[in-house]
C-alpha cells in the first residue's frame, strides 16, 4: 500500500519511528516531510499536502503527525473525502479503518513516546500537586 507521511515541526519527533514501522510492514512511503524541527511548519499546510496526495492517487492512506494530533485531525477533515482520526491505540486505529473507512491516521508526538522535559513552570505545577497529595482533603 502507498502511504503518505507528513510531519509538522513538532511531529517530526516521531518521524523515524513512523518511517521504520511503515517500511517494516512493506508499505511504499510517500514522504511529504518535514525532517527537521526548524523552520516551523503549519499543520494546515501539511493537511493540504496529505489531502492532495490522496486525492491525486499518490497515496491510498496517510499518517499525519503534529504535536498533539488534534490540529492535524481537525485540519485534514476539512478536505472532501478525507476521513482523519486521532488514534493513540491500536483498537481505535483498527476500528477507524474497518468501520469508518478512515484514510488518515493522526498522531501526536507529544503524546507518544515522550519524556518529562522539566523546566521551572512544569516542576512548579508538580510541586503544587505534591502539596495537595499531602493535605487531608476528605473525611
Amino acid at each position: 500500500m502507498k502511504v503518505a507521511v507528513a510531519f509538522d515541526h513538532r511531529g517530526v519527533k516521531l518521524r523515524e519511528c513512523v518511517l521504520e514501522e511503515l517500511d517494516g510492514l512493506g508499505h511504499e512511503i510517500v514522504d511529504l516531510g518535514t525532517d527537521k524541527p526548524e523552520p516551523r511548519i503549519d499543520y494546515p499546510d501539511k493537511a493540504r499536502e496529505v489531502a492532495e496526495a490522496i486525492h491525486g492517487g499518490d497515496a491510498e492512506r496517510a499518517v499525519f503527525v503534529c504535536g498533539s494530533g488534534v490540529g492535524a485531525s481537525v485540519a485534514a477533515c476539512k478536505f472532501a473525502g478525507i476521513r482523519a482520526g486521532l488514534c493513540h491505540d491500536t483498537y481505535s486505529a483498527h476500528q477507524g479503518v474497518e468501520h469508518d473507512d478512515m484514510n488518515v491516521l493522526c498522531l501526536g508526538s507529544g503524546v507518544i513516546g515522550t519524556r518529562f522535559e522539566g523546566g521551572e513552570r512544569y516542576v512548579r505545577r508538580l510541586e503544587k500537586i505534591a502539596e495537595t497529595e499531602g493535605e487531608k482533603t476528605y473525611g
